[in-house]
């Protein structure tokens, strides 16, 4: 029996790195820095893979989109202050590196800048697992879908033979957008019940399952 998918999509913040409570603590500081109205955890969370403008309108929405560059500077800040503790999950880089052995093509589509997710690569070491990667400010923001056919027909695969592995609505949105399977990483920033009613095909508690899934289904 064939493999079921070749092209394997990670999103990164709150997928693969533990990074959503630094993105939220980092907007509302950045807010505060500007007198700006702080958002609530869960209005920060829910813009977490949005590309810039989409993720601004949204968490301020009486804002001028001319101050958007303003948070966005101060944002940067702050989220550099905390980037040298943000771990990946447990699992993920054994997990990266078994998939990568068994030949799948694995790739990155998020709503970070091409210097943050460079950056971020840098710092853990797994630039070299993966074949492609695809930013924010390089394609239209989640859940157009975008990223995704950049990153399929950037390898040469199809969208039947690729998993999108995400763990917010925009990841999984995207994905139906695109014509392509997905899995929710529950863990992360949006609430399992919210992924589960976009219908991956598994919806993961821990990054442990997931990888474990994976190993057995793709």
């Amino acid at each position: 029996m064939g493999r079921r998918f070749d092209l394997l999509v990670f999103d990164w913040d709150g997928t693969l790195m533990d990074s959503a409570d630094a993105i939220v603590e980092s907007l509302q500081a950045a807010c505060r820095d500007l007198g700006l109205p702080v958002p609530s955890d869960e209005r920060a969370q829910h813009i977490i893979g949005l590309g810039l403008n989409d993720a601004m309108a949204h968490v301020l929405p009486g804002v001028d989109p001319a101050e958007y560059p303003r948070v966005v500077e101060r944002y940067s800040h702050h989220f550099r202050l905390r980037d040298p503790a943000m771990p990946l999950f447990p699992g993920a880089e054994e997990a990266l590196r078994t998939l990568n052995d068994a030949g799948y093509l694995l790739a990155v589509a998020t709503g970070k800048s091409r210097r943050g997710l460079e950056r971020a690569l840098d710092q853990t070491g797994l630039k070299t697992l993966f074949h492609a990667t695809r930013c924010g400010e390089e394609s239209a923001s989640k859940p157009h879908p975008g990223m995704l056919t950049y990153l399929i027909d950037m390898l040469g695969t199809a969208a039947g033979k690729t998993l999108m592995i995400g763990d917010t609505t925009h990841d999984l949105q995207m994905a139906i957008n695109a014509g392509v399977a997905s899995v929710a990483a529950a863990y992360g920033a949006h609430p399992r019940e919210q992924l589960a009613a976009l219908q991956p095909l598994a919806c993961m508690d821990q990054p442990q399952q997931l990888w474990h899934w994976l190993k057995r289904n793709a």
